[in-house]
């Protein structure tokens, strides 16, 4: 078998990624074969009930990274919800062993309610991978 069969015989990478907030997360799934996000659902549980939803979300996805995106101020400042999604971040890697890549999330929230749709956390996710997903080589 050639080098290119077996290249294009791999699956996909794919991914989580998650719009972080305090009350609220939402996820989406995509893969880097067609660079598109499908918005998934939003966790509403908190502490270890979250973590416990997600990891449901892991195990059911498989996901080879996941994806988190970090707030700015519209010039680009941190704040205080940018060490939270950080956190968040590096939390996800610590409990389930995956890359995670952070990407800024300005204006997504803003994104996924002016679409008008009925998750816009889970919408918000989908954004967010999808500038992951076109970012890639």
């Amino acid at each position: 078998m050639s080098r290119r069969a077996v290249a294009s015989a791999r699956p996909p990478r794919s991914y989580l990624a998650f719009d972080f907030g305090t009350r609220r997360v939402g996820v989406a799934t995509g893969n880097a074969l067609t660079r598109t996000a499908t918005p998934l659902t939003t966790v509403t549980a908190q502490g270890d009930a979250r973590f416990a939803a997600i990891a449901a979300l892991v195990r059911e996805w498989q996901p080879e990274a996941l994806v988190v995106g970090v707030p700015f101020h519209p010039d680009g400042a941190a704040h205080a919800n940018t060490a939270r999604a950080r956190r968040f971040a590096r939390e996800l890697g610590t409990r389930f062993g995956l890359p995670v890549h952070e990407v800024d999330e300005r204006y997504t929230t803003t994104d996924a309610e002016r679409a008008g749709t009925a998750d816009v956390d889970a919408a918000a996710a989908a954004i967010i991978l999808e500038q992951h997903l076109a970012g890639l080589a």
